[in-house]
């Protein structure tokens, strides 16, 4: 994209896309790239917010020239220093060498041990304020998200929040770059399947983070990935309010593991006894087949998840096995959960997928399906019970 893309007065877009990366964090796929968005503001002072990825750096200081010239960057605010936003700072520091370095006492600490940097590093805390002539930045720590060291920057002036990760999703900014230049419709999918992957697991943090925005005229937000909110600031806000308190649409997600297909056809009941008794929103998922991360995004959309497994070699059938596990490690809540699964000489998926219900924040629907070898009629019977059961604590 041909810069500087202004976001408003002195204050510019110079992040990078990424449609080369294939697992984000080496773990989820991101098959329509990434943005890593950094930020300069051109005042009596420069400052820089966030940097980029290590990859392109070149990339990065060539947008910074574009816009100073032969002048020099004067701070670099960290919102966050995870490497996909920190990489650059060598690069930058080369470019610029008298550059301080803006960030909390964690993000010193990181600081240093990511990148041996201790001189020219300014600490700020809450609510410290860094004047760079007409503009005035003021910082909001918001410890994990997701983390410890995360903070936001407010741009007083024309009232930009940049947020670090928070309000950021997945996909490359395919010329656009603002929520009114979008389809915000794929973003909001990607956002999703951010939040549920990356951020979820600390949504009582970003409750608290959203209770200090109350109090801050937004009229854009400037996320390190992602669309910039410049028309709507408020629909991103209501979206992280909604994810973070564990509202769902209702729906249902049904996710099997199935070596022979035996479990499948039971999963395949239960979607037509859902459709029997008129739900609309009904996902069917092989775990086998499906990436966990579209797995645990669903799961996090709609307020009901049924789960089955074969039982494979005494145990939960390995990719239902490791959905269970980033499902607790989620702190996923206000859920109803079935469960079902089959055996042919042993059953211990079932019994372990009950107990994952038992022992975690969702409401586990009876009854419980199990049966041995292929499903018989009898096991329609359960299926369709557990679907009518479903239903009703949904309407409940």
């Amino acid at each position: 994209m041909t810069l500087p893309i202004t976001l408003t007065d002195d204050v510019f877009w110079i992040g990078v896309n990424d449609r080369e990366t294939h697992l984000f964090e080496s773990l989820m796929p991101i098959p329509e790239g990434v943005s890593y968005n950094a930020y300069l503001i051109n005042d009596e002072k420069v400052a820089l917010i966030d940097t980029v990825k290590i990859d392109y750096n070149d990339a990065l200081i060539e947008n910074i020239k574009s816009i100073i010239g032969e002048r020099t960057v004067d701070y670099l605010i960290i919102n966050h220093i995870e490497p996909d936003h920190s990489g650059s700072i060598g690069a930058i520091l080369n470019a610029f060498p008298d550059m301080i370095i803006v960030g909390n006492s964690k993000t010193a600490n990181f600081l240093k041990g990511f990148y041996s940097k201790t001189e020219n590093v300014l600490i700020i805390k809450e609510n410290d304020v860094l004047e760079l002539g007409q503009h005035r930045l003021k910082f909001f720590m918001t410890p994990m998200l997701h983390w410890p060291e995360t903070m936001m920057t407010y741009e007083e002036t024309k009232h930009i929040l940049f947020s670090g990760d928070a309000f950021g999703g997945f996909g490359a900014l395919n010329g656009g770059v603002f929520d009114d230049e979008v389809d915000f419709s794929f973003y909001e999918d990607e956002m999703l399947r951010y939040y549920a992957n990356i951020v979820g697991k600390y949504s009582n943090m970003v409750q608290k983070a959203l209770s200090k925005l109350q109090a801050l005229d937004v009229k854009a937000i400037a996320a390190t990935h992602g669309v910039v909110w410049r028309k709507n600031p408020q629909y991103v806000i209501d979206l992280y309010d909604r994810w973070s308190s564990y509202q769902a649409e209702d729906g249902v997600v049904i996710v099997y593991g199935s070596m022979y297909g035996n479990t499948k056809k039971t999963a395949d009941v239960i979607a037509r006894a859902f459709a029997n008794k008129g739900m609309k929103k009904i996902r069917v998922y092989d775990a086998a087949r499906t990436h966990i991360s579209y797995l645990i995004s669903e799961i996090w959309r709609y307020k009901a998840v049924v789960i089955g497994s074969s039982t494979y070699n005494g145990s939960l059938f390995p990719p239902i096995e490791q959905l269970i596990s980033k499902m607790e490690n989620s702190a996923l809540q206000n859920k109803i959960l079935g469960v079902f699964g089959s055996y042919s000489w042993s059953g211990e998926s079932v019994k372990m997928l009950k107990q994952s219900g038992e022992s975690g924040k969702l409401t586990l629907a009876e009854p419980i399906v199990q049966w041995m070898f292929a499903p018989d009629e009898e096991v329609n019977i359960q299926a369709d019970m557990l679907a009518t059961n479903i239903v009703n604590l949904l309407k409940e």
